[in-house]
């Protein structure tokens, strides 16, 4: 696996793994095409995040993508999923110090037991009237290693 900064030509392979990924969260309202998402991610994420995507024989896998203080969006495609990738490419936005915040979902068992083995706390709990989906979520901060 090779993490590497993300580019403008990534942002259709991007869309994909995001939206592939939010769909195995069978919860979850689906409000977006890949097609959508593609657009989203060139206009809105790329130019406005640090991406960094995980190749594997050539073809993403995953992505990460940050901002000041932030996890803002960490995706795996599900054909990858418990291989790794997420936490290799979360370590590589952890390994930059200081303190980082995210959100997921409430429901999203998976990604929360994936962030509580890794030191983030959950610090607050909404009704979900504040995002997108309308479904509560959860936000966690991580503030360094575990001493």
């Amino acid at each position: 696996m090779i993490l590497r900064p993300a580019t403008p030509d990534d942002a259709p392979a991007l869309a994909a793994i995001h939206i592939l990924a939010m769909r195995t969260l069978t919860f979850l309202p689906q409000l977006h095409t890949i097609e959508e998402a593609a657009v989203w991610m060139f206009e809105t994420v790329l130019p406005t995040h640090q991406v960094t995507v995980a190749d594997v024989d050539g073809e993403a896998c995953g992505y990460i993508a940050s901002s000041e203080g932030w996890i803002d969006q960490l995706y795996v495609h599900p054909d990858h999923h418990g291989r790794g990738v997420g936490g290799r490419l979360l370590e590589s936005v952890l390994a930059e110090g200081g303190t980082r915040q995210l959100w997921t979902f409430q429901q999203n068992a998976r990604a929360r037991a994936f962030y509580e083995s890794r030191g983030f706390r959950a610090v607050e709990f909404t009704d979900g009237s504040g995002n997108e989906e309308k479904t509560p979520d959860v936000r966690y901060i991580w503030d360094g290693p575990a001493r």
